[in-house]
């Protein structure tokens, strides 16, 4: 897969550190897999979120973040869409929020 953009994970990490290596190991695996459909993605990451509108939520660093992304499974494209703390992720719509 392809992930739209590292820059924005990375601009979280500066701001939050302890994210870092997390995010940079979630950004590793996604560029390996080929995802197809929503259950190629369940089968290797039980616990996200499979949400409408091609969204996926992933627990990060310990289920401490959520990491929102839309997966454009013909192409093989994923976009990074949000990615904050649980209390960040309560005060948004996991399917329509936009960076």
């Amino acid at each position: 897969m392809r992930v739209v953009s590292l820059q924005t994970l990375r601009a979280y990490w500066i701001k939050n550190p302890e994210t870092e290596q997390a995010l940079l190991a979630w950004y590793d695996e996604v560029l390996s897999e080929n995802w197809t459909q929503p259950a190629v993605i369940k089968e290797r990451y039980a616990s996200a979120s499979i949400l409408k509108k091609i969204r996926v939520v992933f627990n990060i660093k310990g289920n401490k973040y959520r990491l929102i992304v839309a997966v454009a499974y013909k192409i093989g494209v994923v976009y990074i869409k949000f990615i904050g703390t649980h209390k960040e992720y309560d005060a948004v719509d996991a399917e329509t929020v936009e960076i």
